[in-house]
C-alpha cells in the first residue's frame, strides 16, 4: 500500500521524466492575486504565467501544492470533521502546459500515470467532458478506450471554467474513480451525483479561448493545460478506504490526539478527532508561513481554526492546551516534503500553547453564557441571532463556534437575525464617523499616474540628479503651477529620493530649479504604487508643470538610514543563528536616529542572547566586507539561500542584498531579497547598539537599536553618567559595582535599625494610652513618618497590650497619609474595620479600602489630614 509520501513522489516523478520541471509549493499567502485570501488551487502562483503577464524559463511545470480553504469564497471550515473529504488544508498535485501541449498529450499521460504508475483498475474508471467538446470526447475513446457510457458530457458550467469574468477559460474534463455499487451514489450529471460512490479524483482544464465582453470568446493563441488532483482523496483510493481521514497521514494524527485525550479515534469523538486532525496541518503550516493570529485578515482566520480545534479538544476532556503536543507527530509525518515545518516547529508549538491558553478563559465562559440561554428554547428552537451576536460582539464568542457547539445538539442559529444585528450596529458606526475625504485624495493620484507615467528611481547609485516636474498636487487637486508658502507634493519623472517602503522611511532634501525655486522636502511617499510623491513647502520662486529642477537629498540623513537598514540585515540572520530559523521579519522601521525591528519570537529574548547577538551583528561589522547587490529572478535568488519574506510581492527581477563574509558553503552571512539602499561595506554601519527589546503582540517581539553617531552618542552618554556618579561616590569607575552594593547593603541595615525605633516609638514603653467611646476602648495614634507598610505590626503589636477594643493608626510618610484598624474578635459583631478605615480614608482624600472585619487598611493623598481621619473614626465609634 503506498504512502502519501510515495503518492506524491510518483506524481512527481512521472511529470518530471515527461519533460516537466518540477516547481515547488509556493506560499499558502498569495503573492500574486490580492482577491485570495489563502492559495486555494495549483494554478494560482502561475496565474500570471497563463495571462501573458510572466514568463517562467519552463513551458511545463508540476506539483503538488498546499492549500487552505477556510475563508472568503471557498471555505469548508463548517463541514471538516462531520464529511469523508472536506478539509481546511489540501495537497493539489498538478502538472501544467504554457503554450506547450494540449489536449491529447494531457489525457495521455493522465490515464497512463493512473492506470500504468498507479495501478487503478481501467472499468473503476469514468470521464466527464463539457457538452460542446468533442474533441475531447474523441480522445478519451482512441486514447483510454473509453466507451460512450464512461465518457458523461455535462452541459453547464461545472465543466467550463474561467480566471473571471474576462480571461482565459476553456472546457474541463474530470476524471471519476467508482468505488462500487456497495456505496450510495449515482453518476456525475445523475440525480443521485451527490453520493458518495463515484469520487472526482483529477480535474483537466484546457485553456482553449480568451474570455472577452459579454458574448465574446476568441481562441487563444497558446493554448495551456491546468490539472489539479486531490491527493487526499486520491490516497484514501489507492490505500483501499472510502475516507480521507482513514489514509495514513490523517490515521496517524487521529491517533495521536486519541492517546493525549484518552478519547477512542472511532468512539463518540470521531468527529472532533477529525476536526482536530485536519485543523492541525493548516494552522501549523499557515504559521510556519508567517501568518500569526490575529483578530483580523489572515490571522483572524488563522484564529479560528485553532480554537475550533481546541473547542473540539475541550470537549473530550482536555483542561489543558494539549495541541501543540501534536506538532511533532505532523512533522514526522510531512516535514521531509515540506521542509519549513521541522524549521519552524518551535514557533508553531510555543503559538498553539499561548493561544490555546488565552482561548480556555473564553471559552468557560462563551460556553456557561451560551448554556444559559439555550436552557431558555424550546426543544428544536434555534437560538436567536441577536443573542449569537451578543455573545460575539460582547463576549468575544464568534458566530461558528456558537454554530459548532449546537451542531451536537441537532440545535441552528438563526442567522439572518445575527445579520441583522450586525448591520445594525454597523449602520451605528456609520452614522458616528465623519469620513475624511481620503477616498477622493486617493483617487486624484490615480489620475496624475495614469497621466505621467511611474516615476524612475535612481537613488541606489546617485543623490542628486537632475529631473522634470509631471505633476503638482495641492489639497488634493492637480494644479499647474504653486508659489512661495504651498504646501506641495510634487511627481518627478525621475528621482534619487526613496519612498517610504519596506520600513525604510521617505527621503527629505531639496528641489530647486529656475527662477531661484527652492522647495524643501520633508518626506517621499509612494503614491498609486510607483508614483513618488515629494512632499515639502515652496519657500522660494515657482514651480510649474513640465520645468526642469534638480532634486538633491539630505546626504547626512540618507547616510545614517542606510546604516540603520543594513544593520537589520545583520541582526536578522545573528537572531536566526541565535535563537533559531524560526525567526521572521514581522516589521521594521528603519529612520535616521534608530532602527526597529519585529520578529516571530514566541518568548522573551534573554539578556544573554541579545549579548550574543550584538556581538555578532559588531563582529560581522568589523569585518569591512563588501555589500553586493544583484539583479536576479526570485526562484534564482532563493535559491541562492536569499531570504524572501512571507507576504511580500516580488516581480520578475528582485534586488537581492548580500552583506559580510559567508560560512558555511553560503556566499555572504546575510542574503535577502530587499528593494533599499544599503552602505557599500559593512564598516561603514561603524557601530551597533541595542537599546531595548520587548512584546508587540502574541509571538512577535520588537527590537530597538542604534547604529553610528547614534550609538556612539548612547555611549557617550553612558559614559558620562558613569562618570558622574563616580565623581559622587568619589570612587574610580572601575569600583563602581563594589561601591554601590555596599552602599544598598548599608541602607537595608539602616532601614531596619529605623523601622525598629519607630515600631518602638509607636507602641510606646507602657501601656497604650486609651479613650472609651461608646463603651468600646479605642487606641488612636499618629505615628508620623512610619512606612505604611509597617502600620499592620503596629496594629498587632499594640492590640496584644490592649485586648478588648480598637486600634486605628495612622502615618504620613511621603506626604501620604496610610490607615490601619484592627478590631478585637469579641467586637467584630458591632463595628467592622472595613467600615472604620473607610470613614477615615475619606477624610484624607482616599476612596474605599478594604481588609477583613478584625483587621483593615486603606490610605488617601492628604497627609495633612491624619488628625481628622482619627475624628472620624471616633465619629462613626460615636454613632454607635
Amino acid at each position: 500500500m503506498p504512502s502519501s509520501n510515495d503518492i506524491r513522489a510518483t506524481f512527481l516523478d512521472f511529470f518530471v521524466r515527461n519533460g516537466h520541471t518540477a516547481v515547488p509549493s509556493s506560499s499558502l499567502v498569495p503573492r500574486n492575486d490580492p482577491t485570495l485570501l489563502f492559495t486555494n488551487s495549483g494554478m494560482v502562483q502561475f496565474k500570471n504565467v497563463f495571462t501573458g503577464a510572466e514568463k517562467r524559463p519552463y513551458s511545463r511545470a508540476t506539483t503538488a501544492q498546499k492549500c487552505v480553504r477556510a475563508g472568503g469564497k471557498h471555505n469548508d471550515l463548517d463541514n471538516v470533521g462531520y464529511t469523508a473529504r472536506h478539509h481546511t488544508f489540501f495537497e493539489m498535485l498538478g502538472n501544467f502546459s504554457f503554450g506547450d501541449y494540449f489536449k491529447p498529450l494531457a489525457i495521455e499521460q493522465a490515464w497512463t500515470l493512473l492506470t500504468r504508475d498507479f495501478g487503478l483498475p481501467k472499468d473503476k474508471l469514468l470521464v466527464t467532458v463539457y457538452s460542446e467538446d468533442d474533441e475531447a470526447a474523441d480522445l478519451w475513446k482512441s486514447i483510454a478506450g473509453l466507451s460512450d457510457s464512461k465518457i458523461i458530457r455535462i452541459p453547464t458550467s461545472d465543466n467550463f471554467w474561467r480566471m473571471g469574468d474576462t480571461g482565459p477559460c476553456g472546457p474541463c474534463s474530470e476524471i471519476f474513480y467508482d468505488h462500487g455499487d456497495t456505496i450510495p451514489g449515482g453518476p456525475p450529471g445523475s440525480p443521485d451525483e451527490d453520493g458518495d460512490r463515484f469520487i472526482e479524483i483529477w480535474n483537466l482544464v484546457f485553456m482553449q479561448y480568451e474570455e472577452g465582453p459579454p458574448g465574446v470568446r476568441a481562441p487563444l493563441p497558446r493554448p495551456s493545460i491546468d490539472t489539479g488532483m486531490g491527493m487526499e482523496r486520491f490516497a484514501a483510493i489507492l490505500q483501499g478506504v472510502h475516507d480521507n481521514y482513514d489514509t495514513d497521514t490523517f490515521r496517524a494524527l487521529i491517533l495521536a490526539s486519541a492517546d493525549i485525550t484518552g478519547q477512542e479515534p472511532d468512539g463518540p469523538f470521531r468527529a472532533s478527532h477529525r476536526v482536530v486532525a485536519d485543523h492541525l496541518r493548516s494552522t501549523s503550516f499557515l504559521i510556519a508561513e508567517g501568518v500569526l493570529p490575529s483578530n483580523e485578515g489572515r490571522g483572524y482566520v488563522l484564529r479560528r481554526i485553532m480554537r475550533r480545534a481546541m473547542r473540539h479538544l475541550h470537549m473530550m476532556g482536555a483542561r489543558e492546551p494539549m495541541m501543540w503536543r501534536l506538532v511533532p507527530v505532523l512533522v514526522r509525518q510531512m516535514g521531509a516534503a515540506y521542509p519549513e515545518l521541522p524549521q519552524a516547529e518551535t514557533l508553531i508549538i510555543e503559538t498553539l500553547r499561548l493561544e490555546e491558553t488565552r482561548f480556555k478563559a473564553m471559552l468557560e465562559r462563551g460556553l456557561h453564557l451560551l448554556a444559559d440561554e439555550v436552557s431558555k428554547l424550546g426543544d428544536t428552537q434555534a437560538l436567536p441571532g441577536d443573542v449569537a451576536f451578543r455573545l460575539y460582539d460582547t463576549y468575544g464568542f464568534p458566530l461558528d463556534l456558537t454554530q459548532d457547539a449546537l451542531r451536537e445538539q441537532g440545535r441552528a442559529v438563526d442567522i439572518s437575525g445575527f445579520d441583522t444585528a450586525m448591520t445594525e450596529q454597523r449602520t451605528r458606526a456609520r452614522a458616528a464617523w465623519a469620513g475624511t475625504g481620503d477616498a477622493a485624495a486617493e483617487r486624484v493620484w490615480f489620475e496624475q499616474r495614469e497621466a505621467v507615467g511611474a516615476t524612475e528611481f535612481q537613488g541606489y547609485n546617485v543623490e542628486k540628479a537632475e529631473a522634470q516636474v509631471t505633476s503638482i498636487v495641492i489639497g488634493g487637486m492637480a494644479v499647474q503651477r504653486a508659489e512661495p508658502g504651498d504646501k506641495v507634493s510634487v511627481l518627478l519623472n525621475q528621482t534619487p529620493f526613496y519612498a517610504e517602503s519596506g520600513g525604510q522611511v521617505g527621503d527629505t532634501g531639496t528641489i530647486t530649479g529656475l527662477g531661484g525655486l527652492r522647495i524643501a522636502i520633508s518626506d517621499t511617499q509612494k503614491r498609486a504604487g510607483d508614483a513618488f510623491a515629494h512632499i515639502g513647502v515652496v519657500e522660494a520662486g515657482e514651480v510649474t508643470v513640465g520645468m526642469p529642477v534638480v532634486a538633491e537629498l539630505d546626504h547626512i540623513r540618507r547616510g545614517n538610514i542606510r546604516a540603520h537598514h543594513s544593520a537589520t540585515h545583520l541582526l536578522h540572520e545573528a537572531l536566526r543563528r541565535r535563537l533559531g530559523t524560526h525567526v521572521q521579519q514581522k516589521g521594521s522601521l528603519n529612520a535616521p536616529d534608530r532602527l526597529r525591528f519585529d520578529v516571530s519570537q514566541p518568548t522573551p529574548i534573554s539578556k544573554a542572547d541579545l549579548k550574543m547577538v550584538e556581538a555578532e551583528v559588531n563582529a560581522r561589522i568589523r569585518e569591512n566586507a563588501p555589500v553586493t547587490t544583484r539583479l536576479m529572478t526570485p526562484e534564482a535568488a532563493v535559491a541562492e539561500g536569499a531570504m524572501a519574506l512571507f507576504g511580500e510581492k516580488y516581480g520578475d527581477e528582485v534586488r537581492v542584498v548580500a552583506m559580510g563574509n559567508g560560512d558555511d558553503g553560503r556566499p555572504a552571512y546575510s542574503i535577502e531579497l530587499c528593494g533599499g539602499t544599503h552602505v557599500r561595506r559593512t564598516g561603514d554601519i561603524g557601530l551597533f547598539r541595542l537599546v531595548s527589546e520587548g512584546a508587540v503582540s502574541a509571538g512577535v517581539r520588537r527590537i530597538e537599536a542604534v547604529t553610528g553617531e547614534a550609538a556612539l552618542a548612547m555611549m557617550a552618554e553612558s559614559e558620562r553618567r558613569v562618570d558622574e556618579l563616580a565623581a559622587l561616590l568619589k570612587a574610580n569607575p572601575a569600583e563602581l559595582g563594589a561601591r554601590v552594593a555596599t552602599l544598598i547593603e548599608d541602607r537595608k541595615r539602616l532601614e531596619k535599625q529605623v523601622s525598629e525605633l519607630q515600631r518602638k516609638l509607636a507602641t510606646g514603653a507602657g501601656a497604650p494610652e486609651l479613650e472609651e467611646i461608646s463603651g468600646i476602648p479605642l487606641a488612636a495614634r499618629n505615628v508620623g513618618e512610619v512606612p505604611g507598610k509597617e502600620l499592620r505590626a503596629l496594629v498587632d503589636a499594640i492590640a496584644e497590650q490592649v485586648g478588648s477594643g480598637v486600634v486605628a493608626i495612622v502615618s504620613t510618610a511621603d506626604g501620604k497619609a496610610s490607615i490601619a484598624v484592627g478590631v478585637s474578635a469579641d467586637l467584630v459583631k458591632r463595628v467592622s474595620a472595613v467600615d472604620l478605615v473607610r470613614a477615615a480614608a475619606a477624610a484624607v482624600g482616599g476612596k474605599g479600602g478594604g481588609g477583613r472585619p478584625d483587621m483593615a487598611q486603606a490610605g488617601g493623598p492628604d497627609g495633612d489630614h491624619a488628625d481628622d481621619a482619627l475624628e472620624a473614626i471616633r465619629g462613626v465609634l460615636k454613632a454607635l
